[in-house]
């Protein structure tokens, strides 16, 4: 990966994962999950200390905040299974 994609990467995550890396542990469920607990990693890393799995994991859930975030289903999603998957991944959709 060049530093152009890691970039945007960088950026793209920043943008997306709208939560701390203290909100998600003190989320209950997502500390459990190796992903939830990866992301905790990142957030708490300097971006120069990042290595090649953590771009690799951060595309990754870019993908699936994306993918998931067209799902929305229809009226009141706060107390949802699909707010709470999406936090766990480091984004909640109602900030």
């Amino acid at each position: 990966m060049d530093d152009k994609d890691e970039d945007e990467t960088w950026k793209q995550f920043q943008d997306e994962v709208n939560t701390s890396a203290r909100q998600l542990e003190g989320g209950g469920e997502s500390v459990g999950h190796e992903s939830g607990r990866h992301i905790v990693r990142i957030l708490r890393s300097k971006r120069s200390d990042l290595s090649a799995e953590d771009y690799k994991h951060m595309r990754k859930m870019l993908g699936f905040i994306h993918r998931h975030s067209a799902q929305k289903p229809s009226g009141e999603v706060k107390d949802t299974r699909w707010r709470y998957s999406l936090m766990n991944r480091g984004h909640d959709p109602l900030k």
